[in-house]
């Protein structure tokens, strides 16, 4: 299986945080670095953007020999499709930039659910979410998007998934859930206040290793509590 990350700099709420650092790492490198743990994922790529705000991104990954792909800023459906067939991928693990902290186990589970139910157009732990924010996997069919951009709108033009849920009916959807609903935990680096409660909950318990999603729930729990 092979994964795309969707990343850019130009984010509203947080300008440049794919490589923002915490612990000394960018968010694009811990988001790697937990990719890489998994057995299942072959091939990595970091999709981004013509943006000129991007150059960064495209230098960051040549220095650091990171597969990447170049593509409209705005319409990322198109972007995420072109990679896909650019890099001749049947289907692909869609991950986003802001979610550095992707429980790879998560990923693998979602991969051998796929290897014993097959032909979906889409494996998903986000229709319905019962997981935390930033730990929603997406494993979609490169042909199941072909033909679709001319349909979508502005808003489905920019969430890659967003036609097919809207649309489910139309297509083979298959939903991984939590035995707990996980849903109002986020994981994720979405704004400031994201990046610095993450600072400083990988300073006082120093997280340099691997850890499952459920024990970063536990360690930001405790620290709101402190």
């Amino acid at each position: 299986m092979n994964c795309v990350i969707q990343a850019r700099m130009s984010s509203k709420r947080l300008p440049g945080k794919t490589l923002k650092k915490i612990n000394n790492l960018s968010v694009l490198k811990i988001l790697l670095n937990n990719l890489k743990k998994s057995k299942k994922i072959k091939k990595i790529v970091v999709a981004t953007s013509k943006n000129s705000e991007d150059k960064k991104i495209i230098k960051y990954c040549k220095i650091n020999k990171i597969n990447f792909y170049i593509g409209p800023l705005h319409n990322v459906f198109n972007r995420l499709l072109a990679c896909a067939k650019y890099y001749k991928f049947k289907y692909f693990i869609r991950i986003n930039g802001d979610s550095p902290f992707i429980d790879f186990k998560l990923i693998d589970k979602l991969i051998f659910i796929k290897s014993k139910k097959k032909n979906y157009d889409i494996y998903t732990n986000v229709f319905p979410r019962s997981f935390p924010k930033g730990q929603s996997i997406e494993i979609i069919k490169t042909s199941s998007m072909e033909g679709l951009n001319y349909k979508l709108n502005k808003s489905q033009k920019e969430h890659v998934t967003k036609y097919f849920y809207e649309n489910s009916k139309k297509f083979k959807i298959y939903n991984y859930n939590n035995l707990a609903n996980y849903s109002r935990f986020n994981l994720s680096i979405d704004c400031k206040s994201d990046l610095r409660k993450f600072r400083q909950i990988f300073k006082k318990y120093n997280l340099n290793e691997y850890y499952t999603y459920n024990k970063l729930i536990k360690l930001k729990l405790k620290y709101e509590k402190n």
